[in-house]
């Protein structure tokens, strides 16, 4: 991440998400311990050991950063017209596209990342590799930007019971469209 976004995203958290430090920790250094955590699949303890805080600030600091994190997704992964009244213009200006995806806003599927889970909770998390994921589920608009995610069911989730939960979970804010408009579901494999 360039320093420019890193700022930007720093900004965005304090002003609109609440992202505060302490005393002794500033914004920026929790935002960084969050980052580091994410994106180098570090653990707490490596994070103690890289950012020199107990294993209590350091967890408290990560659940803060995440916090703001999940509450900017709310607002950036969306759809960019939730009534779904335009027809993308890749589908309205070729007729061998028309007749079939008219009706379309988007595609989902759902794929598998690496995860790390108690020892209690690994057998359910254990996938068709061996190796322990999470499945999960995410839909694109017609310009390849996510209007949904959602993470965290076991490995040996199908795809299916997934994306029943999102549909029947209103807390979730699947994208639906307007009543009176009919969706047609495909999932190409």
């Amino acid at each position: 991440m360039s320093k420019r976004i890193y700022i930007d995203l720093l900004r965005k958290l304090e002003v609109d998400h609440e992202l505060q430090g302490s005393q002794r920790t500033t914004v920026r250094e929790v935002l960084g311990i969050t980052l580091y955590i994410l994106a180098q699949g570090g653990s707490i303890r490596l994070a103690k050991e890289r950012f020199q805080h107990s294993t209590e600030t350091i967890s408290r600091f990560f659940s803060k950063g995440l916090t703001s994190l999940l509450l900017l997704s709310a607002e950036v992964i969306k759809p960019t017209d939730p009534q779904f009244r335009e027809i993308p213009t890749e589908i309205r200006s070729d007729a061998r596209y028309m007749s079939f995806f008219k009706d379309c806003v988007g595609t989902i599927d759902g794929t598998h990342v690496d995860a790390r889970i108690p020892v209690e909770d690994q057998v359910r998390y254990i996938g068709c590799h061996g190796t322990m994921t999470q499945n999960v589920m995410a839909v694109c608009d017609f310009n390849m930007c996510f209007t949904f995610a959602l993470a965290g069911w076991e490995g040996t989730a199908h795809d299916s019971r997934i994306f029943a939960r999102a549909l029947g979970d209103n807390r979730l804010n699947f994208p639906h469209p307007p009543q009176g408009i009919q969706i047609n579901i495909c999932k190409f494999i």
